[in-house]
């Protein structure tokens, strides 16, 4: 793991009297995501595969209205079959690199990929989050978020980690906020989805705020944040 680099209020000039960004000596390109599992109290990780397309298909028809597929530029999906069909391209996907939320009893109940790798840089997002109404608002959905966020600080040393959702879709931009991400913007008119204009908007967190928001995350998994009913004492953003 690199040493994270702490930006800080000093003025670097150039040789010109330019304002130029802080150093970051002895920097490599990171490694790239491979996939590996990533375990945690109540979920676990695994690389996408077609193994998982029952359940998934399963968790999600749950949404009758299928509210999930909103904001996605794919779906809902009419059958298995079809549903089998975008899963087995995605399955097989470096970038995005799909991941399958496994519930404790080890049934697929949502998807979420790291996506636009930039190892050179150390840049890296987070997307295609199509979490099951089985797995929205549990203590599995926020460690998923948590494992896949260590594994690109901790293990990967990447520098920089993005949240990018349509601007209108408010859950998402509710979720990065709680998860720690900070808001920089809204590109408009991005992108055309599904027909519609779709204006993206920006968050991120850096290297530098992982470790205080690792901390909030670990102290808030804690079975001990948690009563006999399951029920948070603390929420996250006060952990």
């Amino acid at each position: 793991m690199q040493t994270p680099q702490v930006p800080n209020a000093s003025v670097y000039l150039n040789e010109l009297g330019q304002e130029i960004g802080f150093p970051v000596p002895h920097w490599q390109a990171c490694p790239t995501p491979q996939g590996i599992q990533l375990a945690g109290q109540y979920c676990t990780l695994e690389h996408l595969t077609m193994q998982h397309v029952a359940d998934l298909f399963t968790a999600y028809v749950a949404d009758q209205e299928n509210r999930i597929w909103t904001y996605l530029p794919y779906g809902p999906f009419a059958d298995l079959a079809s549903f089998s069909a975008w899963l087995s391209k995605q399955a097989v996907s470096t970038d995005p690199l799909f991941y399958s939320v496994l519930d404790k009893t080890g049934k697929a109940v949502g998807v979420a990929s790291y996506l636009r790798l930039d190892p050179a840089n150390g840049v890296i997002e987070v997307g295609h989050i199509n979490f099951s109404p089985a797995l929205q608002r549990t203590q599995a959905s926020t460690e998923a978020m948590y494992l896949m966020m260590r594994h690109v600080f901790d293990d990967l040393g990447y520098r920089r980690y993005e949240w990018k959702c349509n601007a209108l879709n408010a859950p998402s931009c509710q979720a990065a906020k709680r998860l720690g991400f900070s808001f920089e913007g809204i590109f408009r008119q991005a992108a055309i989805v599904k027909g519609r204009n779709r204006d993206t908007a920006w968050f991120s967190i850096l290297d530098s705020e992982w470790p205080a928001l690792k901390q909030r995350f670990e102290a808030w998994l804690a079975a001990s944040n948690f009563d006999a009913q399951g029920q948070q004492l603390k929420a996250l953003e006060q952990s």
